[in-house]
């Protein structure tokens, strides 16, 4: 399974700076709530994928907060790690102060300030032999990857540290065909998230 199969609703972001949607179960009205948002939708090895293009940081942040508060009505099993959808005017220029790179059922972590490495470390993350980086802590499943990166994410913008999540899919043809058959029954709001992220 893949970690953009786990939760009801996946949003993440290309390498090339496409924004996506990825819907693990149908939910109602959800092609007309991601569409009105600007996001083109399209069918890709079998799933039902949601695309918005690249374009100006401010004008995809707020079409992808119109698009996941929508969501969040009916489902609160979302995961939002798109990088491209991440905009403030508060945000310095610069890289960011996390990056985490998903690749080969793992995650590679960089932090370039002292308050992100302790940040990593109270999230589990343990630096590698030659201290350059961070890696999760040993037996994480898919799942349990995308919940501490996700915890850690969503922690450090509590904090004012920005996070790039990069999920190692270059363009929008290489998101991979979903490893679960969708449900053909609208879900329910749920009571507890899975692996629930900040909202904007």
């Amino acid at each position: 399974m893949s970690l953009l199969d786990i939760p009801d609703v996946f949003i993440g972001s290309t390498d090339d700076g496409h924004t996506f949607v990825i819907l693990n179960r149908r939910i109602r009205d959800a092609d007309r709530l991601l569409t009105d948002a600007g996001f083109l939708p399209r069918e890709h090895h079998g799933r039902r994928l949601y695309l918005l293009p690249p374009g100006i940081a401010q004008d995809v942040h707020e079409r992808a907060g119109v698009a996941m508060y929508a969501l969040l009505a009916h489902t609160h099993d979302l995961v939002d790690l798109s990088w491209t959808a991440r905009w403030s005017p508060d945000q310095p220029a610069g890289g960011p102060d996390l990056h985490f790179q998903f690749g080969d059922n793992t995650v590679a972590v960089t932090a370039s300030t002292t308050a992100a490495r302790l940040l990593l470390e109270q999230h589990g993350f343990v630096p590698t032999a030659d201290g350059a980086s961070y890696r999760p802590r040993d037996g994480l499943d898919e799942r349990g990857l995308l919940g501490a990166v996700t915890a850690a994410e969503a922690h450090a913008y509590t904090h004012g540290l920005s996070a790039r999540v990069g999920l190692g899919i270059p363009i929008p043809a290489d998101i991979p065909a979903s490893a679960r058959r969708r449900s053909a029954a609208p879900t329910v709001p749920q009571s507890t998230p899975s692996a629930r992220r900040r909202t904007r």
